[in-house]
C-alpha cells in the first residue's frame, strides 16, 4: 500500500511536469505571435471568448491563459472588458484537456506510444532550429503527461476489497446537498494544492473510473475545481495594478456564479448531461461516466458563458466598485506594468517588460524639462536649487527603474522562452541601460551648473538661447524614440530618430565651432565657454543614448 501511494505521488508529479513542459513548449513555439494576437483583441466580447478558448485549447493551460490575460490588463494591452471575455473563453478551453484524457487516457494504453514519442522528441531537441526544439518540448511533455496518467491509473490502490474505505466514502456521499458541498470543497482544495485544474480533473476521472466515488460526487468535485483554479490568477494579480486585480476577481465571480446555479439545479443538470451523452451515442459503455464528467465540465462553462457574456458590463462595474483606485500623487519612479507576482508565465512576461520600457522612456522624457528650467535658473543658487534636486531625483529614479526591470527579467525562466523572446530580453537589457544613462546626463549637467555657480560663472542670454535650441532637438529625438518603442513591431526603419540625431550633431558642431572662434577673439570668455560647451556635449551625449534605443528596437525586430 505504501509503495502504491508513493508511486501515485510520483506519477502525479510526472503528469504535472509533462503538463507544464507541454504548455511551455506550445507558448515558446507560438512566441511573440501569440502575445501580439491576444493583445490585438477587439472590444467585441464574443471574439474575446473565442480567443480565450483557442489560446487555452492550444497551450493546454487555462491558468497560463488567465495569468497572461491578467498580465496584459496590468500592462494596459487589454481593457478589463476584453479580459473578462478572454477569461470566459479560457474556462471553456480548459475542458479540452479533460476530453483528451477521457478519450485517450483510459480507453487505450497511450503509454505504449509515449516512449517512442519521447525518442522522437529527443531527436527533435538536438536540432539547430529553435522552433523544432520548442516542438520537441511539446512532444516530450505530451509523452510525460500520459505516462504519468498511466502510472496514476495503475498505482491507485485496489479499494474494492477495502470495505472500511468504501463505507467511509459512501457515508460522506449520502447526505444530499451537504455531500455535494463537501465534494465541491474537496475539489477546490485539491486544485489549490496542485495549482492545476487539469491535474485535479485527471485525478477525479481516475477515482471515478475505479468506482471509489459515484458520478454525482465526481461532478461536485469538478465544480470545486472551477473555484480552485481562480486562485492562480488572484495570486498573480495580488501585486498588480487595480485593473489586474479586477480581472482576476471577475474570473472568481464568473466561476462562483456558475457553481451556485449548478448546485441549485444539481439533479436536473446531471439529467441534462445524461440526455446529451445518450443522444451522442456515448451511453451504455464503460467509458460513459468519464465522457459524462467531461461533458459536464464543458456544459458548465458553456452555459455559464452564454448567460454571463451579456452581463460583462455589469461584472465590470461590480469588480470596479469592489477594487477602487488608490488616491494620491503618482510616483514617477514606481513601476506601472510589471510586478514580481506576474512572472509565472515566462513567454508573456516580455510584453509587460516591453510596456514598462516605454513607460521608462516617457519618465525620462519628462525629466528633460527640468534640464531646461535648470539652465534658465542657473544665474542664482537659490533659483537653481529646486531644479538641481529634481535632476538628482530623476537620476535616482532612472537607477531604480533600470534595477527593477532587470531584476524582473532575471526572474524569467529562460528555458521557457522562444529564441525571439530571448533576443527581446537582451534588447531590453540594452535599452534600459541607455535610458538610465539619460538620467546620468541630466545629473551631470546639474553638477556642471553647480560648479559654475560656485565659481561665480554664468551663461549669457545668447548661450541660454542656443542651449534652448539644443534642448528642442533633444526633445524631438525623445519623441522619435518613444514612437519607435511604441511601434517596435511595425517599424521598418528609424529614419525619424536618425534625422533627429543628425540635426543634433550638426547644431552641436556649429555652436562649438562658433564658441571656439569667440574664445580666440576674446580670451577672457574662456571659462564661461568651457562651461557652456560642457553643457552642449552633455546634450549631444543624450542624443547618442536616445538613438541607441531606437536602433536596438529596430535590430531586435530584424
Amino acid at each position: 500500500m505504501f509503495i502504491s501511494i508513493v508511486t501515485l505521488i510520483g506519477a502525479l508529479g510526472m503528469f504535472l511536469y509533462g503538463m507544464n513542459m507541454m504548455s511551455a513548449g506550445l507558448q515558446k513555439a507560438a512566441g511573440d505571435g501569440l502575445r501580439t494576437f491576444v493583445s490585438k483583441i477587439t472590444s467585441n466580447p464574443f471574439k474575446g471568448v473565442l480567443t480565450g478558448f483557442g489560446v487555452t485549447a492550444a497551450i493546454q493551460s487555462s491558468s497560463a491563459t488567465t495569468v497572461m490575460t491578467v498580465s496584459f490588463v496590468n500592462a494596459g494591452l487589454l481593457t478589463l472588458n476584453q479580459a473578462i471575455g478572454v477569461i470566459m473563453g479560457a474556462n471553456i478551453g480548459t475542458t479540452f484537456t479533460a476530453w483528451i484524457i477521457a478519450l485517450f487516457g483510459f480507453k487505450a494504453d497511450i503509454s505504449a506510444l509515449a516512449v517512442p514519442l519521447m525518442a522522437l522528441g529527443f531527436i527533435m531537441s538536438i536540432s539547430k532550429k529553435g522552433k523544432l526544439r520548442d516542438v520537441a518540448e511539446v512532444v516530450v511533455g505530451f509523452s510525460l503527461l500520459f505516462l504519468g496518467l498511466s502510472f496514476m491509473k495503475n498505482s491507485v490502490p485496489d479499494l474494492s476489497q477495502q470495505t472500511e474505505v468504501l463505507n467511509f466514502v459512501q457515508n460522506w456521499s449520502g447526505h444530499g446537498v451537504w455531500s455535494v458541498l463537501l465534494f465541491i470543497l474537496v475539489g477546490t482544495v485539491l486544485t489549490l494544492i496542485l495549482q492545476s485544474s487539469s491535474a485535479t480533473m485527471a485525478i477525479t476521472l481516475i477515482v471515478l473510473n475505479t468506482g471509489l466515488i459515484e458520478f454525482p460526487m465526481a461532478a461536485a468535485m469538478v465544480l470545486g475545481e472551477n473555484i480552485g483554479t481562480t486562485i492562480t490568477a488572484n495570486i498573480a494579480a495580488a501585486v498588480g495594478n487595480p485593473n489586474a486585480r479586477r480581472a482576476a476577481l471577475a474570473h472568481t465571480v464568473f466561476n462562483l456564479f456558475g457553481v451556485i446555479w449548478a448546485v441549485a439545479l444539481f439533479t436536473p443538470f446531471l439529467k441534462l448531461i445524461s440526455l446529451i451523452i445518450n443522444a451522442l451515442g456515448m451511453g451504455g459503455t464503460e467509458q460513459t461516466p468519464l465522457y459524462s464528467l467531461s461533458m459536464l465540465h464543458t456544459c458548465f462553462n458553456i452555459i455559464n458563458t452564454c448567460v454571463l457574456i451579456w452581463f460583462i458590463p455589469l461584472i465590470q462595474k461590480f469588480v470596479t466598485a469592489v477594487i477602487k483606485e488608490k488616491s494620491g500623487s503618482e510616483d514617477p519612479g514606481k513601476l506601472v506594468y510589471i510586478h514580481g507576482g506576474l512572472v509565472s508565465t515566462p513567454e508573456f512576461a516580455i510584453a509587460e517588460a516591453d510596456k514598462e520600457v516605454l513607460h521608462f522612456a516617457q519618465v525620462m522624457h519628462r525629466g528633460l524639462s527640468y534640464v531646461n528650467h535648470a539652465i534658465a535658473a542657473s544665474d542664482s543658487a537659490d533659483n537653481f536649487e529646486p531644479w538641481r534636486e529634481k535632476l538628482v531625483k530623476y537620476e535616482e529614479i532612472s537607477d531604480r527603474i533600470e534595477y527593477e526591470v532587470v531584476r524582473f527579467l532575471n526572474k524569467v525562466d529562460r528555458n521557457f522562452l522562444s529564441d525571439a523572446s530571448e533576443s527581446k530580453v537582451k534588447a531590453i537589457y540594452r535599452i534600459v541601460g541607455e535610458l538610465e544613462s539619460l538620467g546620468d546626463s541630466g545629473e551631470a549637467m546639474s553638477r556642471l551648473i553647480s560648479r559654475a555657480i560656485s565659481h561665480k560663472q554664468s551663461l549669457s542670454a545668447e548661450h541660454k538661447n542656443q542651449l534652448g535650441k539644443m534642448i528642442e532637438l533633444v526633445d524631438r529625438a525623445y519623441e522619435a524614440m518613444i514612437y519607435n518603442l511604441e511601434n517596435n513591431h511595425d517599424i521598418e526603419n528609424v529614419q525619424n530618430a536618425v534625422s533627429a540625431e543628425v540635426a543634433l550633431n550638426e547644431m552641436r558642431d556649429r555652436l562649438r565651432d562658433e564658441e571656439i572662434r569667440r574664445v580666440e577673439e576674446d580670451g577672457d570668455a574662456y571659462f564661461e565657454s568651457v562651461y557652456y560647451m560642457g553643457l552642449l556635449e552633455e546634450l549631444e551625449k543624450m542624443g547618442d543614448f536616445i538613438i541607441n534605443v531606437s536602433q536596438t528596437a529596430l535590430n531586435w525586430k530584424k
